[in-house]
């Protein structure tokens, strides 16, 4: 049985959905597994992750316009604002999403579909540096 953790940095540079699913192969191929399950798991309440189309840029606007409408960015709606106007909506954007995934590994590489990437969706205005945890355990 074989079992690693680490620990990817993005560094994101506005509110944006980033492709990760490089960074993360890279850490899986330093690890030489052939069959295993990986978890991923953000550090933060303001930003999450998702698996998503990867073919086409029109899919990553769409969801940002979605998320735009659902959750507005509308200071007069919140209380909790002492971060920032988009700090709340943030959470709740990080609520409906998800902070954590499992994707299955085939030699040394995230076993996705043909359109399929791992996306970083970072929902601050301004630059993060954002910690995602990487658990791996297989063989």
């Amino acid at each position: 049985m074989k079992y690693a953790q680490g620990e990817i940095t993005i560094d994101t540079s506005e509110q944006s959905i980033y492709e990760i699913t490089q960074e993360i192969n890279r850490w899986l191929e330093q690890q030489s597994s052939q069959q295993a399950l990986l978890t991923t798991f953000i550090k933060h309440t303001s930003a999450s992750l998702f698996i998503q189309e990867n073919a086409s840029s029109d899919v990553l606007h769409d969801i940002k316009n979605f998320f735009k409408k659902l959750v507005p960015e509308d200071p007069n709606l919140y209380q909790h604002t002492i971060e920032g106007k988009d700090d709340m909506p943030a959470h709740l954007k990080s609520l409906l999403t998800q902070v954590s995934l499992t994707i299955p590994v085939r030699n040394s590489q995230l076993e996705l579909g043909t359109w399929q990437g791992v996306f970083l969706f970072e929902h601050r205005i301004q630059k993060q540096k954002r910690k995602i945890h990487l658990t791996l355990i297989g063989k």
